[in-house]
């Protein structure tokens, strides 16, 4: 099957690149350019003060999710961190590791942001299952 006409090229922000319809090379995303979410943080209205509010908020939709997957009256706290981790490290985790793959970071990016989301997690589980005693 010839791909030709699926020939991107190689931009300065990167991207996919079909080289003679056979290879498929992913060059590195991150760099060396803004993507469109760099650019709305860093010129996002009231600086850190917004970065927070809306990292706050978005914490309170993960919240919020995690709760409706709790909402039964056998929930335990045990049970919410325990669904907390799992969501966590199984879905969350697993992704980021994916999507860092594939972007060409580093096992310790992986790790650190991975890790912070899967305790975030499995706290918030923690809580909404206490909550409901």
């Amino acid at each position: 099957m010839n791909m030709d006409h699926l020939n991107m090229g190689h931009s300065r922000s990167g991207g996919l690149r079909v080289s003679g319809g056979r290879c498929l090379v992913l060059t590195n995303l991150s760099r060396p350019g803004l993507g469109a979410g760099q650019r709305f943080f860093r010129n996002a209205e009231g600086g850190w003060k917004g970065v927070f509010l809306l990292g706050f908020l978005l914490s309170l939709v993960m919240a919020v999710n995690l709760a409706f997957f709790l909402n039964d009256a056998k929930t335990t706290a045990t049970w919410g961190a325990i669904a907390g981790f799992l969501a966590g490290f199984g879905w969350v985790a697993m992704g980021m590791a994916i999507v860092a793959l594939f972007e060409r970071r580093s096992w310790k990016y992986s790790l650190i942001n991975g890790g912070y989301l899967t305790v975030a997690l499995t706290l918030m589980g923690l809580i909404i299952g206490g909550w409901r005693k």
